[in-house]
């Protein structure tokens, strides 16, 4: 049975969709209306879709009394009264939603902490959406000024506070740093506004779910990774609970402070910081990272993000991104390994893709190497030199793909075979071949190939070692 209340509830949405259709133009097929309030202010965005664009009407004074009794009848649930009340009408019929904060109010419909403060004091709660306890500073402050970092330097040292060393759950900077690279430069060539980005000597990533992060790359090979889980527990216990805020900077280096950190650090929504120093990831009090992956992009293997690239693209094989990827790792991005993977075509950003590169100086200087066809002969020689079986694997239909330091040849797989255990050839940019299997990772064989490569030739060692 359903209670008086929540009957009245239901009987004034009526009324205020009712309201809301007189007040809408004619024709209109589509009425979108937004009620945000407190006990000191409110506001309402309502909009009119004739389908060719929507229109901003007015509310009447008729319709906004409705939508204060109806706020004021929900204070008797338990949590409390809604901050905003969104109303959704169409063809198919009306919706009315309220909404108690569960994800932040946009920023038209945001007041300042001191309207909600009063309404919180009409109506105390007994837990606050994160966001919005940060929001109003109910928890320490996170800031880290310059001069915060080195009072907070001096104590730790004078109170034998350490950082903790991280190991085993974050490749390298270097690889982290170039696969973000690969992901920002595929989510921009299929022209998607998410998706990780890379700035001048920053990665940021946003996910759909709140969380995020950046990845700052200072002098000196250090860096700092931090950001936020949008429904961390350590926020939760801090703002809602009796727990306190973690020291996320314990032992953290002077150079940790907000310029370079993730903008949640001015919010109060930072939950972890990381920071890379004499080649090893350190952390304070920070939560191990497998509770801060959703905020980070995709970066935990070579794998993991050619699958991701493959996805994005909706396209190209798995291994063709895992070639760009190893690319990236050797600092030794080509345009023409980018259009390997995204296309050629009008429809993807193949120059917007390389500049994510650029920015991440990741690509190739000039090419002083063999050519293709130089690279297909020399692994025609080495298949009869050694009398290989050619069976069903004419050396007519080799073909060859750019890589970073040389070239790998392949023949094609015939269609509605399967690439099981076939021969697969890499020739470095100084002759040398070597023979691979299909049955052998790319990424895995690529960084070893492009090792050996630098071993002989006295050159710049990709920095891809220790790298998951």
């Amino acid at each position: 049975m359903i209670g008086s209340g929540s009957q009245e509830l239901a009987e004034l949405a009526d009324r205020i969709v009712a309201g809301l259709r007189e007040l809408a133009p004619d024709g209109c097929r589509r009425l979108e209306a937004a009620f945000a309030m407190t006990v000191v202010a409110e506001s309402a965005l309502f909009l009119a879709d004739d389908g060719d664009h929507p229109v901003r009407c007015q509310v009447s004074d008729a319709v906004w009394e409705l939508v204060r009794r109806h706020r004021n009848l929900s204070a008797a649930d338990e949590d409390g009264p809604w901050w905003r009340l969104v109303v959704h009408v169409d063809t198919q019929g009306a919706e009315v939603v309220t909404d108690r904060g569960a994800e932040p109010f946009p920023g038209e419909q945001l007041f300042a902490p001191q309207a909600y403060l009063a309404d919180l004091e009409r109506y105390p709660r007994s837990r606050l959406p994160v966001w919005l306890a940060a929001y109003l500073g109910r928890g320490e402050s996170q800031s880290r000024s310059p001069r915060a970092a080195a009072d907070g330097v001096r104590a730790d040292r004078s109170s034998g506070v350490q950082a903790v060393p991280v190991t085993g759950e974050l490749p390298d900077l270097a690889v982290v740093w170039a696969r973000w690279a690969v992901l920002a430069a595929a989510f921009v060539a299929a022209g998607s506004e998410r998706g990780p980005r890379i700035g001048p000597s920053v990665g940021i990533f946003e996910s759909s779910g709140h969380s995020g992060s950046t990845l700052t790359l200072l002098p000196g090979d250090r860096a700092v990774l931090s950001g936020g889980v949008w429904d961390a527990p350590v926020l939760e216990a801090a703002y809602n609970g009796h727990g306190a805020m973690p020291n996320l900077f314990a032992g953290a280096p002077d150079w940790v402070v907000d310029p370079v950190l993730n903008p949640r650090v001015m919010t109060g929504m930072l939950s972890f910081c990381y920071w890379w120093d004499q080649g090893q990831w350190y952390r304070g009090e920070s939560a191990p990272m497998a509770e801060c992956a959703p905020a980070l992009p995709a970066v935990w293997t070579a794998d993991t993000v050619a699958k991701v690239v493959a996805g994005v693209l909706d396209g190209p094989s798995p291994d063709a991104a895992e070639v760009l990827v190893s690319a990236a790792q050797a600092a030794a991005v080509t345009r023409a390994a980018i259009a390997q993977v995204v296309g050629e075509d009008t429809e993807v950003d193949v120059d917007g893709a390389l500049f994510q590169f650029v920015l991440a100086d990741l690509v190739a200087g000039d090419i002083v190497g063999i050519r293709e066809e130089e690279a297909l002969n020399l692994v025609r020689d080495y298949i009869r030199s050694r009398g290989h079986d050619t069976t069903g694997f004419p050396l007519s239909t080799l073909r060859a793909e750019r890589i970073s330091v040389g070239w790998m040849v392949r023949s094609p797989v015939p269609d509605g075979e399967l690439a099981l255990d076939r021969a697969v050839f890499y020739v470095a940019d100084d002759g040398v071949v070597e023979r691979s299997s299909s049955s052998v990772p790319l990424s895995a064989f690529i960084t070893d190939f492009e090792h050996r490569f630098r071993l002989r030739t006295g050159g710049p060692m990709p920095a891809t070692r220790g790298g998951r």
